[in-house]
């Protein structure tokens, strides 16, 4: 069986590791086949991973992703090589990313520590049945902001959505990265896509570090540039727009 972390953030939006040491740790230090680096609101991480790694030759295969802030929470878009829209209704991103020929996740569902969608929207959309308008998963999140609701998801998915599990570390810091991962038959990207698309992945975890195994002035500072990121990014886009 292989192993992809499904969600990573690098300095491109609020993680506190360059795109190249990331690649570095998790081909040294991890047994991850796969991971998708999912930068807030910005595809160029995931861009940019998939091209340094396919340079230096590494065994982890890179998927570009982005995390997308929608109206009614984030959504983890993997296979994609533009960002989506982002401040637009869950439906509305769904079929953004679709059309692309992207896959969505509900990254973190339920958790009240940060942008997450709720239990009502997902009964929404998952009742609504619609092609392209549909979750290819939802996320066991055991990160700090994740476990909090990571129970009572397991429940509702079991008794009402049954979308299936996929796991990610929401790794903002090094020693974060691959102690969440999917599991699926195979070691390639492709193997994966296939696998999430036939529905036929499970999560898996390990314990995350401690803050004070990340550092305590080190987990401090990222979060400061957490909360900056979505902000810097759509200041960034306005000017971007105006220049145009």
């Amino acid at each position: 069986m292989g192993r992809a972390d499904l969600h990573i953030h690098t300095r491109i939006s609020d993680g506190m590791a360059t795109v190249a040491d990331a690649l570095t740790y998790v081909e040294e230090r991890t047994t991850l086949d796969v991971i998708a680096v999912t930068d807030h609101e910005d595809a160029r991480g995931g861009l940019e991973a998939r091209e340094l790694a396919a340079k230096r030759g590494l065994r982890v295969e890179v998927i570009p992703g982005a995390e997308v802030t929608t109206r009614q929470g984030h959504l983890l878009a993997l296979f994609v090589e533009r960002t989506p829209p982002v401040f637009r209704s869950v439906e509305a991103t769904l079929e953004a990313i679709h059309a692309q020929g992207g896959l969505a996740v509900a990254a973190h569902p339920m958790s009240w520590l940060t942008r997450s969608l709720s239990a009502r929207t997902i009964d929404r959309v998952t009742a609504r049945n619609e092609a392209g308008v549909t979750f290819d998963a939802i996320e066991a999140n055991f990160s700090p902001a994740g476990r909090v609701s990571a129970g009572r998801v397991a429940r509702r998915n079991a008794e009402r959505w049954r979308l299936p599990v996929c796991g990610g570390s929401d790794g903002h810091h090094l020693p974060q990265m691959g102690t969440g991962w999917t599991e699926f038959a195979g070691a390639t990207a492709a193997e994966l896509r296939a696998a999430l698309e036939a529905g036929a992945v499970r999560e898996g975890h390990s314990q995350p570090p401690t803050l004070r195994q990340i550092g305590l002035g080190r987990a401090a500072l990222g979060l400061a540039w957490g909360f900056s990121a979505t902000p810097r990014k759509m200041a960034r886009r306005s000017t971007w727009r105006g220049a145009g």
